[in-house]
């Protein structure tokens, strides 16, 4: 049974515990369908639970559109799915107003694009052209639309996740770095293991196919929501976070060489953002209610490698951001105080 804890003024909260159990439910449904990729699904969860938006990248066939039809399945919410094309239009995500016939007069009325809904697939989001891209900018970051001066707000919880194929594909348009930093993580999906490609095969292509249970509610990832905002973090866990931006800065002195040498601009304030929320997510998931630098270390990866751009010297010497920021991590010094 989960338990609650009461913090002052009196509302009910979810317990340390209880979040635990119920996020590791959620990846064991999950992994019923997604073979592998742990991480990747942790990943996921993690900015599901962080109230924000995560970008795929990866070949096609490796399952990302799977896993986000199936994270929908486990969630008993709403789930809209949208096909990026280069002929796709802005009104034809967050909708439009039409001319009806009421009471024998004709009335403008707001018809509602696939964004209303609590789990959006914005599939292979890259094959859109950018003005299109940018359509979902005030979405992720607002959670509203504004169509004709009228806003109009999007129901809690609101995640998007992002597939797109690698830029050197055809038929690809690189995302604004306005659209790249809203979304709290870019994860990478790797090529399967040989052992999980024979589980893949035998799953697909067999007579039955593995279904994932509901487990969760919206309601239930909205209340998970508000506790990781509810973490505590020590100033100096703070300023190791902010001490990791700064050093994907050419110009700090706390920049490593490699970053002098080879980045332009480095991440901006939502990287520091997006360390603290993830890393407040990751201590709950291992049942603690307080942030250690391991837990702000974890998230580095996926939070910084698309907020990171490098100048023509990287780009020539086919130095990657990955590379960028591991480099960070050696760098900046972890608080010996815990």
């Amino acid at each position: 049974m989960e338990t609650t804890t009461m913090p002052a003024g009196g509302a009910p909260r979810l317990s340390p515990e209880a979040f635990a159990d119920r996020a590791g439910a959620i990846e064991r449904e999950v992994g019923k369908v997604i073979v592998g990729q742990r991480e990747l699904v942790r990943q996921t969860v993690t900015a599901l639970l962080a109230n924000s938006h995560v970008l795929l990248e990866g070949v096609p066939g490796l399952g990302k559109t799977m896993l986000v039809r199936t994270i929908a399945d486990v969630i008993d919410c709403a789930f809209n799915r949208i096909q990026f094309t280069p002929d796709l239009m802005p009104a034809d995500i967050t909708g439009t107003n039409i001319l009806v016939e009421e009471e024998g007069r004709r009335i403008f009325r707001f018809q509602s694009g696939p964004i209303f809904a609590n789990l959006v697939l914005a599939d292979e989001i890259n094959r859109a052209t950018p003005k299109t891209q940018s359509s979902l900018l005030e979405a992720m970051q607002e959670h509203q639309v504004t169509v004709a001066r009228q806003r109009y707000p999007l129901d809690p919880p609101f995640f998007v996740l992002a597939t797109q194929n690698p830029l050197e594909m055809e038929g690809t348009y690189p995302l604004p770095e306005a659209q790249l930093d809203r979304f709290l993580f870019k994860v990478m999906v790797p090529f399967p293991s040989e052992e999980d490609l024979i589980t893949i095969i035998e799953r697909t292509t067999g007579a039955d196919a593995p279904v994932a249970g509901k487990v969760c509610t919206a309601a239930e990832i909205v209340e998970m929501q508000r506790l990781a905002r509810a973490v505590p973090i020590a100033p100096h866990i703070t300023a190791y976070a902010v001490g990791l931006l700064a050093a994907t800065h050419p110009d700090q002195p706390r920049a490593p060489q490699l970053v002098r040498d080879y980045v332009r601009y480095g991440g901006s304030p939502r990287g520091a953002q997006a360390l603290v929320t993830a890393g407040k997510i990751y201590a709950l998931l291992d049942g603690r209610f307080n942030v250690s630098t391991d837990d702000i270390r974890a998230v580095a990866l996926p939070a910084f490698r698309h907020r990171i751009i490098l100048n023509f010297e990287g780009e020539a010497e086919g130095i990657t951001t990955e590379a960028i920021v591991r480099s960070v991590l050696d760098a900046v010094r972890a608080p010996s105080v815990e």
